[in-house]
C-alpha cells in the first residue's frame, strides 16, 4: 500500500513537472495500470484482507477506491460481494448479466436490442468495449449513490466528487484542451482495458449456472473459476487474481497467501474428483474468446429458408 501511494503522487507530480507536453499520453499508460493495483487493493479491503476490524477497512477502502480512484468502493464491494455468493450464476451473479455482452446461449435467445447486436461478434467486439469500462463505473458509481438508501450516501459522494473535481481540474489546468480530453481517453481507456484484462481470465469461459444447477460450495467455487499460472510478474499484474480458485473459496485470506494455499487446494481437488483449471495467461484469454463467439453462434446462422 505505501509503495502504491508512493507511485500514485509520483505519477502527479511528474504530471505537474511535464506542464503542456505530448509526453503526457505515456503518463497517462502509466497511471492506467497505477489506478490498476490501487482497484486492486481495495478489492482486498473489500474482502477484509487487510485489517482485522472493519473501520479501518472502510476509512482505507474509500480513501482508495473513492478519492483516489474515483470508484464507488461500498457500491463495488456490494456487488463484488454477490459475485462471490454465486459466480457465473444467471440469475444471481451481476458479473453476468447481460448488459452489453451475453454470457450463454439462453441470455442470447433473450437478448435484444444492443446486447443482440453485439453478441453476433462479441469476441472481437470484447477488448474494444473495455476501453469504455473504466467510464461505466464512473457512471455507476455516481448512479448507485443517487439512491437515497445507499450506506454512506452523502460521504461517498462528496469523496467521487472531490476526486473528480481535482482530477479533472488538473488534467484541464496542466494540458491544452485538445491534449487533455486525449489524456482522458488514453488514461481511462487503458484504465479499462487493464482492469477487464484481469477480471476476463478469472470465470469468462467456465461454465455458467442456471437455477437448476445444484452445486455445494466447493464445486460452485471450483468449477466456475480458472487459474492463471506464472510468476512475480503475473502475481503482480494481476493483483494475485489468478490465483482465482483459492481466493473464491478463501475471499478473506490475504491475497500474498493464495500463493501458498494453491497446491494444497489442488490436490485435495484431485483426491476428491473435482475439475480444476490452470491454464497460462494466454491461453486463458483464449477460452474466454472462445466462449463468447461460440455463445453467438446462432446468430451468425443464415436463417432457414421458408417452407412451401
Amino acid at each position: 500500500m505505501t509503495i502504491a501511494a508512493v507511485v500514485y503522487a509520483g505519477c502527479w507530480a511528474l504530471f505537474a513537472w511535464l506542464g503542456d507536453s505530448w509526453l503526457q499520453l505515456l503518463l497517462a499508460a502509466v497511471l492506467a495500470v497505477v489506478f490498476g493495483q490501487l482497484g486492486f487493493l481495495a478489492h482486498d479491503l473489500g474482502h477484509r484482507q487487510v485489517f482485522r476490524t472493519r473501520r479501518p477497512s472502510d476509512v482505507a477502502g474509500l480513501i482508495i477506491g473513492n478519492l483516489g480512484v474515483g470508484l464507488g468502493w461500498g457500491w463495488w464491494t456490494s456487488k463484488h460481494n454477490r459475485h462471490h455468493a454465486n459466480p457465473n450464476h444467471e440469475d444471481h451473479d451481476p458479473d453476468v448479466s447481460p448488459a452489453v455482452i451475453v454470457w450463454s446461449e439462453d441470455q442470447v435467445a433473450r437478448s435484444s436490442g444492443l446486447p443482440r447486436f453485439i453478441a453476433k461478434y462479441q469476441a472481437y467486439w470484447f477488448f474494444p468495449l473495455l476501453t469504455l469500462e473504466a467510464w461505466h463505473l464512473h457512471i455507476a458509481s455516481f448512479k448507485a449513490l443517487l439512491n437515497p438508501a445507499a450506506k454512506r450516501r452523502k460521504l461517498e459522494l462528496t469523496l467521487l466528487v472531490v476526486h473528480a473535481v481535482i482530477y479533472l481540474g488538473a488534467v484541464f489546468a496542466v494540458l491544452s484542451p485538445g491534449k487533455a480530453v486525449l489524456f482522458l481517453i488514453v488514461h481511462q481507456g487503458l484504465f479499462g482495458v487493464y482492469l477487464g484484462s484481469t477480471f476476463a481470465p478469472n470465470h469468462k469461459g467456465m461454465p455458467v449456472l442456471t437455477k437448476d444447477d445444484k452445486l455445494d460450495f466447493l464445486r460452485k467455487q471450483v468449477l466456475t473459476s480458472r487459474n492463471v499460472r506464472g510468476g512475480w510478474f503475473t502475481d503482480i499484474a494481476l493483483g494475485q487474481l489468478n490465483y482465482q480458485i483459492e481466493h473464491h473459496l478463501f475471499p478473506n485470506m490475504p491475497a500474498p497467501n493464495l500463493r501458498k494455499a494453491q497446491p494444497i487446494v489442488e490436490r485435495y481437488c484431485a483426491e476428491i474428483g473435482v475439475s480444476y483449471l490452470q491454464t497460462g495467461l494466454f491461453e486463458s484469454y483464449g477460452q474466454a474468446l472462445s466462449h463468447l463467439h461460440e455463445v453467438g453462434a446462432a446468430l451468425r446462422r443464415p436463417p432457414a429458408a421458408a417452407v412451401g
